[in-house]
């Protein structure tokens, strides 16, 4: 049997990153792919640490368990929330649409007149719990398995902090998840983190400095393409949000692309760590368009499993199509996708 190894670069996304899980599931399951790297931002690094702790503890169906507990606990919590999708928005369709609950319309419009500062003095955080209770955050750190890179944002700075699995901690990853509008900064060793995604979502930079893969597999639940011009209020909202989380990654496939363009000319320009990648993507964008930015907030478990199934059937399909072209050539048009 052939092995093929792959670096996962994990984007951010809420509840989305359930469609995540079902890639990592998928891949998990395929013993012919060799993940050798993680690298997360938000939902995407709890995904990550998640799947780089299970492999640590039980290989890979641990991991496939550690993800499923996880998941299942996060649905779990959202079922003593307020923030429930309305009777319309389930009569709507699956879209997990959380717009006409009056609840998450006046949370919305709660935390743009209050910051988590006021409504949230003592920074309660749900994730934490979840996260303490399926993981030893010292043995995470002498993980062997497979190497790990976590994204946050420095408040101060505005430059994207990567934390390894030498620095890994349940700050960390609250860090690359904290969403300013609901959490307080994360503050590790005197410095404030913000969500990564701002900065990088996911940052591809660690897979390439720091090792040796030239397969990165991009798994994006941030449409950057859509279908027609934002004319509601919530539509141009929802443009604006997924806009500014992929702002970072375009950019740099940008300047990964402009490499790759000299190395084939034979330029090197004296980077030692200049070498050729093979780029590889799964983006079920023409699923996630049609989903709103509020359905990132809905852990209904039949929402997440619905998720999960389409995550699964897109990292089967694309293990089919392109599983030959792994260690040979990219299966992604930087191009066409970034450019």
């Amino acid at each position: 049997m052939e092995i093929k190894k792959l670096d996962l670069a994990l984007q951010g996304g809420g509840s989305h990153g359930a469609f995540t899980w079902g890639v990592l599931e998928r891949l998990l399951e395929d013993e012919r792919i060799d993940i050798d790297g993680l690298c997360g931002t938000s939902a995407g690094a709890m995904n990550a640490v998640i799947v780089a702790y299970g492999m640590q503890q039980g290989g890979r169906q641990g991991a496939i368990d550690l993800l499923q507990k996880f998941w299942k606990q996060i649905s779990r919590q959202q079922r003593f929330s307020l923030l429930q999708p309305s009777l319309f928005d389930r009569a709507i369709g699956g879209g997990g649409t959380l717009d006409y609950s009056p609840i998450y319309q006046m949370f919305d419009f709660y935390t743009m007149l209050f910051s988590p500062y006021q409504f949230n003095p003592l920074n309660y955080n749900p994730l934490k719990d979840i996260l303490e209770d399926l993981i030893d955050f010292d043995e995470l750190r002498s993980c062997k398995e497979t190497k790990l890179f976590v994204c946050a944002t420095n408040v101060r700075t505005g430059r994207a902090k990567v934390f390894t699995n030498e620095e890994m901690s349940i700050d960390a990853i609250l860090a690359s998840a904290c969403l300013p509008f609901l959490f307080k900064a994360v503050e590790i060793d005197g410095e404030a983190y913000w969500d990564g995604g701002y900065m990088g979502n996911p940052p591809i930079f660690p897979l390439i400095d720091d090792l040796d893969v030239s397969d990165i597999l991009i798994i994006q639940i941030n449409p950057i393409n859509i279908e027609e011009i934002p004319r509601t209020a919530d539509e141009i909202r929802d443009r604006i949000n997924t806009l500014s989380f992929n702002t970072s990654l375009m950019h740099e496939m940008r300047r990964v692309n402009l490499v790759q363009r000299l190395l084939e000319l034979g330029l090197t320009m004296g980077d030692p760590k200049a070498r050729k990648l093979n780029i590889h993507q799964i983006n079920p964008e023409e699923l996630l368009r049609k989903m709103s930015v509020s359905s990132k907030l809905n852990a209904d478990w039949k929402f997440l499993l619905k998720l999960k199934a389409f995550g699964r059937e897109a990292a089967g399909q694309w293990l089919e199509e392109n599983f030959e072209q792994i260690g040979i050539a990219s299966t992604c048009d930087l191009r066409e996708v970034f450019l």
